[in-house]
């Protein structure tokens, strides 16, 4: 059967941001010019999704929304293939920006970029906010704190990743906008790419999280069935400096569920 040919218009060099040298990425940038710095880093949801809760943060931060190479408009870039590359890709665009005073915001698999960020250079941060995060292994090697998203339905892995039925997909993507299909496929597609093996962490990543000495929030839906609660224990336990906030009413993606009140104790931490 023939492929449906994609409609959605990537951003090329003209129209988007080079990152680093060779990176072009879509970047949405709101709030005032002279407020303190935030980078946000989206999940598989992409950055649209998190709309409510952006709007929140720029009340009084100038926000930086990329789109990670291979989700939403950014085009997939060579060389750009693992969780660490973003990391770096992400670095160059702090300096690139002269950005300085970062709070750094990672939202679900963007929580892990964060972390990657953050144990490498930690020098333009001025605290590190974690929502939802993946990244580590805990427990053995056969032990799972992480839903398989890829394994299990999308009804499953939806009421997981968001408590209120009224915020999940339409359903059926039969009724669903072309383009928003292809986003969401794009999105998947993305994620599978990044973390698919080793899934959803970096062996790694677990031993240097003490490395991350600025102020740090690590943030939960208490109603978060994508990771375990003895999960983002384990997450919490590592970090030196760090809080751990639980949300009520919000599953996996907090800050889509409970935007506001996310936002809140993100812009009012410590």
């Amino acid at each position: 059967m023939a492929s449906i040919p994609s409609t959605l218009q990537l951003v090329d060099a003209a129209r988007g941001y080079e990152a680093t040298p060779g990176v072009v990425i879509d970047l949405k940038v709101k709030g005032p010019e002279s407020a303190p710095p935030l980078l946000l880093l989206h999940g598989v949801e992409g950055s649209d999704a998190d709309s409510e809760f952006t709007d929140e943060l720029a009340k009084d931060h100038r926000v930086f929304v990329p789109s990670h190479p291979g989700f939403g408009l950014s085009p997939w870039s060579q060389g750009i293939t693992t969780v660490e590359d973003l990391a770096y890709l992400y670095l160059s665009f702090l300096e690139r920006q002269n950005l300085s005073g970062v709070h750094l915001v990672g939202l679900q698999f963007g929580a892990w970029i964060a972390a990657e960020i953050a144990i490498r250079d930690q020098s333009r941060l001025s605290r590190v906010s974690f929502v939802g995060p993946v990244g580590i292994k805990h427990g053995h090697r056969t032990d799972r704190h992480i839903m398989d998203v890829f394994a299990e339905d999308r009804a499953t892995v939806e009421s997981g990743y968001l408590a209120h039925s009224k915020r999940r997909s339409k359903g059926r993507l039969a009724t669903t906008p072309r383009e928003e299909v292809q986003v969401l496929s794009r999105n998947e597609e993305a994620l599978a790419t990044y973390a698919w093996e080793p899934y959803m962490h970096n062996p790694r990543l677990r031993r240097w999280l003490h490395r991350i000495t600025v102020p740090t929030y690590v943030i939960r839906g208490e109603e978060d069935t994508i990771t375990s609660s003895e999960y983002a224990q384990a997450f919490y336990a590592e970090l030196p400096a760090a809080q751990l906030v639980k949300v009520p009413l919000a599953a996996h993606a907090a800050q889509i569920d409970q935007p506001r009140n996310v936002a809140g104790i993100i812009r009012n931490q410590f």
